[in-house]
């Protein structure tokens, strides 16, 4: 409890007042305890009337998880008991992922009041409400009383991924995606073993089941189902590159984490198990491949684990540790960049690498600045410059991705506002083909 703003323009007001007595005989001094009487009395009185600060209570209600671009709110329900409404001002303390939010003010009654505050997020990551400080006066006000209530709230900060989200439920609804679908087994080079037939020539000699020929005396294969519970694995680099701002301000490796969300729904709503993994100079998360729609949740949760690096990416042993990791035939879904044919070597051969034994979709962003510079009128010798430029980049990149396809690497190369469709369609085709 201190002296409020009220109790220092009284204690001054109050001087003056009391100080002219003296001024106009020193037998007046005696004016002086009086004074300091009667403002100590006020004092006591409003520190012994006053709401303690037990007697103040705070719930806070947050959202599970904030999406970047899109308003959250907290609610903080407060309490005072006092008979009389109480005027009060809050503040509220967020980590750096929030924008600062100004004081909030009103009167708390007796059932007490719901204070909505905006949290808006800066960048994703794990923020934090961290305290609220309520402040209160007295009964006459010279008095104010402090309460601090720590939350320690932490609060994922993922990728905005609520619009894509509402469009796939639009198009994956029963009553859109399941009208008029028929069961239907479809015949291919799967596992899953789905009946016995005569052998014809050109069918593999492996699938020849000697044990049926020889019961028959003739020639019997086996026919196998195509898999619908294929394993998909997205690999984002989380390296200095992937750091670097695009379109609006959001780094690539944001772009990279809401397309890979986008995905994962898509493959667990098909059926399929989705893995998650990320490496940059080091090995960082990893979630091992799991199906049904509430494995999402924990894919979301994870992309607001992912941080901002300012180191090169270590190819080498990523993807080797990815390798060392998958146990089956995968689709690996890798979301990274590069500059030049130099830089690129090492993911070259490590890529080369792992598509020997796995599907493998190489996704990069392009700069759609890069795109701008290369075809503007060079009118001066900066913008010939940057031009010149511009096109070795490009230049650069098709050679690169043109190395990737002669590896066998399905490759996407295209805008951020393109690559979450982009990267639909390549997995659907590779579904349709059977690729895993």
């Amino acid at each position: 409890m201190r002296p409020s703003k009220r109790a220092i323009f009284l204690a001054a007001a109050g001087f003056v007042f009391a100080i002219l007595p003296t001024l106009i005989s020193r037998q007046l001094w005696p004016f002086w305890t009086v004074f300091l009487s009667v403002g100590l009395l006020v004092f006591g009185l409003e520190w012994i009337f006053s709401t303690p600060r037990r007697q103040v209570s705070c719930k806070l209600e947050t959202p599970e998880a904030l999406y970047i671009g899109e308003g959250g709110e907290a609610v903080v329900t407060l309490r005072i008991s006092s008979r009389n409404p109480t005027f009060f001002e809050a503040a509220i303390d967020l980590s750096e992922e929030f924008f600062a939010q100004p004081v909030t003010k009103g009167i708390c009654t007796l059932n007490g009041i719901a204070l909505r505050i905006p949290l808006i997020a800066k960048r994703r990551g794990i923020g934090e409400v961290e305290a609220i400080w309520i402040r209160y006066p007295g009964p006459v006000g010279i008095l104010e009383s402090i309460v601090k209530f720590p939350l320690k709230r932490r609060i994922p900060i993922v990728p905005n991924i609520l619009s894509v989200r509402r469009a796939a439920f639009r198009s994956l609804s029963d009553q859109n995606y399941r009208a008029g679908l028929k069961i239907e087994r479809y015949k291919g080079h799967g596992t899953e073993f789905d009946s016995l037939r005569d052998f014809v020539e050109g069918d593999d000699l492996r699938t020849v089941h000697w044990r049926s020929s020889a019961r028959h005396k003739k020639i019997i294969c086996r026919q196998f189902r195509a898999e619908r519970n294929h394993q998909v694995i997205l690999a984002i680099d989380t390296g200095l590159l992937m750091s670097e701002p695009l379109a609006a301000g959001i780094p690539k490796v944001d772009h990279a984490a809401s397309a890979a969300l986008l995905l994962a729904y898509i493959g667990l709503k098909s059926g399929d198990r989705v893995g998650f993994f990320t490496f940059g100079a080091k090995v960082g998360l990893f979630a091992a491949p799991q199906g049904g729609m509430a494995h999402h949740r924990k894919l979301t949760y994870l992309t607001s684990l992912i941080s901002y690096s300012d180191t090169e990416t270590n190819f080498t042993l990523g993807l080797t540790t990815l390798s060392q990791k998958l146990s089956r035939r995968s689709l690996v879904v890798v979301l990274t960049d590069f500059v030049d044919t130099v830089t690129a070597e090492l993911m070259l051969g490590n890529l080369g690498r792992l598509a020997k034994k796995h599907v493998v979709v190489f996704v990069s962003l392009r700069d759609p600045d890069l795109q701008t510079l290369s075809r503007t009128e060079p009118n001066s010798v900066l913008k010939l410059n940057r031009a010149v430029v511009a096109n070795y980049y490009l230049r650069e990149r098709h050679i690169v991705l043109k190395r990737l396809k002669r590896q066998g690497l399905l490759t996407i190369d295209t805008e951020p506002a393109q690559i979450g469709p982009e990267l639909i369609n390549k997995y659907l085709y590779v579904k349709r083909r059977e690729l895993i």
